[in-house]
């Protein structure tokens, strides 16, 4: 189970309406949404990998805090959302330690995993990967082997898999997906858990856990929860993608925490692969 802890107004989609510089100037609903979240997890006694937007930690620092004394695995979204292919690996380097200094600070916790924006480690910037190696970074989900008009690697294994990168080995765990004629079809959550039926992700997650013996990666936005957000202007396919069935994702998730058994990606990882 892992959170993309950012606000309404960070998504990638929403970039060309809403500047960097107007971030501040924008109601901020994080906190309220992150909060409403841990509360679903409390109850199911699920623990998560949170990827914090280094924005928010900074802003932020006592939700950060709360996310860690409840027992979830903290981790780095970037600072500010920008995509990884758009920066030289010289910016993306700055990027990293600027957003893991900010959640660091607010814990005391060492940063080991990284999520980029919108999954944006594509063949045009798979250097990131060497990058997150020589920073330490343990482990990785960046990568979608799925077909999208934003990102996306369709030919990428679809599994927990190591890479050996600088001398170091770091884990990947890419967004989970179903073959069918051929083809991977995304079942891992986010827009795919709100704009499909329950059942898809469902039959997904089923099938990865008990056909093919694997596990999946299943994520979320705390803004997914909150259908009284503010409404942006947007073109219809953001405005679609965003908002459609904001209102059935806590019934959704509630529902899918009943269903399956969750953990933290550490954890995964020490009972998959040791």
């Amino acid at each position: 189970m892992t959170v993309d802890v950012e606000d309404y107004f960070h998504v990638s989609a929403f970039s060309h309406v809403v500047s960097r510089d107007e971030w501040t100037s924008l109601e901020s609903r994080v906190c309220q949404n992150t909060e409403r979240l841990l509360a679903i997890l409390e109850a199911a006694d699920v623990r998560a990998t949170f990827f914090v937007l280094g924005w928010v930690a900074e802003r932020f620092p006592a939700l950060v805090e709360r996310i860690h004394r409840d027992g979830h695995e903290l981790a780095s979204h970037s600072y500010d959302h920008g995509l990884v292919y758009d920066k030289t690996p010289g910016e993306f380097r700055a990027d990293l330690a600027r957003a893991r200094a900010a959640i660091e600070q607010a814990t005391g916790v060492r940063v080991r995993g990284y999520r980029a924006p919108s999954y944006s480690i594509t063949e045009r910037s798979l250097w990131a990967i060497d990058v997150l190696a020589s920073e330490e970074y343990t482990f990785d989900s960046s990568i979608y082997p799925i077909y999208h008009d934003r990102y996306g690697i369709p030919h990428w294994d679809r599994h927990i898999h190591a890479l050996e990168r600088q001398g170091r080995r770091l884990w990947e765990l890419p967004g989970s997906t179903v073959r069918h004629l051929g083809t991977n079809l995304p079942v891992g959550g986010g827009g795919y858990f709100r704009l499909l039926p329950y059942w898809w992700t469902r039959r997904g997650l089923r099938a990865l856990n008990d056909t093919e013996g694997r596990p999946a990666v299943f994520y979320l936005h705390p803004w997914e929860i909150d259908p009284d957000q503010p409404r942006l202007n947007v073109g219809a396919v953001s405005r679609y993608r965003h908002y459609r069935n904001l209102d059935r994702t806590e019934p959704r998730l509630r529902r899918l925490l009943r269903e399956f058994r969750f953990g933290t990606i550490s954890q995964v990882l020490e009972t998959q692969h040791g």
